[in-house]
C-alpha cells in the first residue's frame, strides 16, 4: 500500500476497525495514478511510460 511495514498494524491497543479508520483514504493517491497510467497507456502508449531518450 505504500506504508512502511506495521504503519498502523503495530500500534499498541488499536481494534482492526480502528486501524482501517486511521489508514482512511491513503490509498487513493496510488489507486489514481495506476487508473490514470492504465488509461494513458490505452490511450496514447507512448505517453504512459516515461521516455529516457533526449
Amino acid at each position: 500500500m505504500g506504508l512502511p511495514a506495521g504503519h498502523v498494524t503495530d500500534v499498541p491497543d488499536l481494534t482492526r476497525t480502528q486501524q482501517l479508520k486511521a489508514l482512511g483514504n491513503g490509498v487513493v493517491p496510488q489507486q489514481a495514478e495506476a487508473a490514470l497510467r492504465a488509461l494513458l497507456a490505452r490511450a496514447e502508449p507512448n505517453l504512459a511510460t516515461p521516455s529516457h531518450a533526449a
